[in-house]
């Protein structure tokens, strides 16, 4: 059944026969510096409300995660013009994943879709993700079949993470899908509970559950403006995201110390049953070295790994909040 089909069948069976509103949806669109994409986005965003019709109310929450250009004063004069845009201003820059927090705890909306300004998620997709929260499903996600915009090495990156993620963590989250995706209120709600400073917000979506359903798009290059997402950026990204939801690598090492103590304990057996035969070996220097190095960069690793965890929990235990609202801008048809 397509998106038009399921909407029309829905609107045809409502409990009431009132012509009036019957839904609302909240668009969270977290920004940094990204004035050269609100107009644009804007134009773009429109077109597919009114496609779908006057039944279903639309707000779009735009989240400044502390931009230091003109992008809130373009998103006001905006808001001037319609009364369907809201906005919320953080202090300061808290990183995208506490700003698309923030925007879950100020959605109003029946059902939430986080959606990035520069359109490399496209707005079009909406209409199916609607269709298929209107018969029934309590979250859906995007998939990106192709990702046009991104560079092959990006490409390749991410695919690597997924894996190596999925491989690692107690709940997998889907390969291909990002923060796009549909949720019902009752399913951001759940999310809202979850109060990690440390935050990897694709995993979270998956840990909370509930019935899903996915829909697929091709990711095209950006509308406009610059992507602020170095490799450094995503590496950290990549790291929060291992380290706040799998213990994996604390139990890797232990059991690499327990083959290691076991192979120290044998290497240990031979080195004194030569020595009986055969006397002292001085020129086991060299072997000497090596397993003293060898050993001693993979502790070094090994504490590594155990300062990731114990960064995060003194992080945890400060109980700083995920973000600061410096301002926000309610829709007039909120306010009304």
């Amino acid at each position: 059944m397509t998106a038009s089909n399921i909407l029309r069948f829905q609107e045809d069976n409502q409990a009431t026969t009132d012509a009036t509103i019957t839904h609302s949806v909240t668009l969270i669109v977290p920004v940094y510096n990204e004035e050269a994409s609100i107009s644009t986005f804007l134009d773009k965003v429109t077109p597919v409300f009114d496609e779908i019709g006057p039944r279903i109310r639309f707000e779009i929450l735009f989240v400044n995660d502390g931009s230091r250009d003109a992008t809130e004063r373009l998103i006001l004069a905006a808001a001037a013009q319609r009364n369907d845009i809201s906005l919320i201003n953080l202090s300061r820059n808290f990183g995208k994943e506490a700003a698309l927090f923030a925007g879950m705890c100020h959605a109003e909306g029946e059902a939430v879709i986080p959606l990035d300004v520069d359109l490399q998620d496209p707005p079009a997709v909406i209409s199916d993700m609607i269709a298929r929260w209107l018969a029934g499903a309590k979250v859906v996600n995007a998939r990106r079949a192709r990702r046009d915009g991104d560079s092959r090495l990006k490409s390749l990156t991410a695919n690597a993470f997924y894996r190596v993620f999925n491989a690692m963590a107690e709940q997998p989250i889907p390969s291909g899908v990002g923060d796009f995706r549909l949720f019902d209120r009752e399913v951001v709600q759940a999310i809202r509970k979850l109060g990690e400073r440390s935050r990897f917000n694709k995993a979270l979506f998956s840990w909370v559950g509930f019935e899903a359903e996915e829909v697929t798009y091709n990711r095209p290059a950006r509308a406009a403006g610059e992507t602020c997402w170095s490799y450094w950026k995503l590496w950290k990204l990549a790291l929060d995201g291992i380290f706040a939801s799998s213990t994996v690598p604390l139990r890797i090492w232990t059991y690499m110390g327990v083959v290691m103590a076991f192979a120290s304990l044998a290497y240990s057996a031979v080195i004194f049953a030569r020595t009986l035969l055969f006397g002292i070996d001085v020129p086991g220097y060299a072997s000497m070295v090596i397993l003293i190095l060898v050993f001693g960069g993979m502790n070094m690793f090994a504490l590594g790994i155990i300062g990731e965890y114990v960064g995060r929990i003194y992080i945890e235990v400060r109980q700083r909040p995920i973000y600061i609202i410096r301002s926000h801008h309610p829709s007039s048809a909120t306010e009304d």
